[in-house]
């Protein structure tokens, strides 16, 4: 995850709470991409450090713990830009241009230059930062779908080059866990840059603000409106935090709720979920923090100094 900003509640049904059933089935490695977050930032990058801090914060408030995974920073390991660089050698320029995500980038951040060798090449940089622990699964959206497929491909291609026998790196699979879609405020994907997000640290006075923003049933004018709660941004969450959404749904479309009262209750359940992951992160120090990520480091690199290692010996680097 790129140290982008504070994270959201997409982030928490999208990411956090499936890395945190992960953790209980396979050996994972939990990344702050920081290098990752220079290709479209590296003009205006901020205090990296902090906002490593702050995500790591975020994680463990979430339920990622360190006794049971790898936490670490991305530039704390350095094996992961020297596996990039040899693969760079071997991987064709065209793999890179056809990736859906650099095309729809490039439209959508017309405001930065992107015309770089770091953003053309950062897929190539996630395939070594999955390579280089030799990993069988990532956790991914169904848009990252094709960066798992573009290093499976760089996989194959290093094996077929370099070994005869048996293979250096498994090709990994994605793991892609059906959640909800989590809605901005605005109805838009929930987004920082949208401003448009409820953010996993908002206090419930800011919940508040935020919630009765949100976009509602347009028709819905009166509480006897019958209503259309598919459409509703408010109903969405419900959907998501209210385990008795469906009576919810039932009184809105036989119109016997309001929007208004819809929001109050949607308040509630935002803080029910909300307000420990709050509590739980007031708790946590910077100092502790930085002893994780610099654990971890050690950890992390004592598995991808031995791949670095195999790789070398196979291209030749050294004997």
């Amino acid at each position: 995850m790129r140290p982008t900003g504070q994270l959201h509640v997409g982030h928490l049904i999208g990411v956090l709470n499936n890395w945190a059933k992960l953790q209980d089935e396979y050996q994972c490695f939990f990344m702050v991409a920081d290098i990752h977050a220079l290709t479209t930032d590296y003009e205006n990058p901020g205090d990296l450090e902090k906002s490593s801090i702050e995500v790591v914060k975020d994680w463990l408030s979430c339920g990622i713990d360190p006794a049971k995974s790898v936490l670490f920073r991305q530039s704390d390991v350095p094996e992961h830009a020297q596996l990039h660089l040899y693969l760079s050698m071997l991987t064709p320029l065209g793999w890179l241009y056809r990736c859906p995500s650099y095309k729809e980038q490039l439209k959508e951040l017309k405001e930065r230059d992107l015309n770089t060798h770091g953003f053309l090449g950062y897929p190539l940089l996630q395939a070594a930062d999955i390579l280089v622990y030799k990993a069988t699964a990532v956790p991914v959206g169904e848009d990252q779908l094709p960066h798992i497929e573009l290093t499976r491909e760089i996989a194959r291609r290093f094996n077929s080059l370099y070994t005869k026998e048996k293979p250096v790196f498994p090709e990994p699979k994605g793991l892609v866990t059906p959640v909800p879609k989590v809605p901005g405020c605005d109805g838009r994907k929930m987004s920082k840059s949208y401003n448009n997000a409820v953010f996993l640290s908002d206090e419930k006075e800011t919940l508040q603000k935020k919630i009765k923003t949100m976009f509602t049933d347009p028709e819905k004018i009166k509480i006897d409106d019958k209503g259309h709660p598919d459409g509703c941004v408010v109903f969405a969450f419900h959907k998501i935090f209210n385990p008795q959404y469906r009576q919810r749904e039932t009184e809105c479309k036989e119109g016997k709720t309001g929007c208004v009262a819809c929001k109050n209750g949607l308040v509630d359940f935002f803080e029910e979920n909300l307000r420990p992951l709050r509590e739980k992160r007031k708790r946590i120090e910077n100092e502790y923090v930085k002893k994780i990520l610099t654990d971890g480091a050690a950890s992390a690199a004592s598995v991808a100094s031995k791949t670095l290692t195999q790789v070398k010996k196979l291209i030749g680097i050294y004997g």
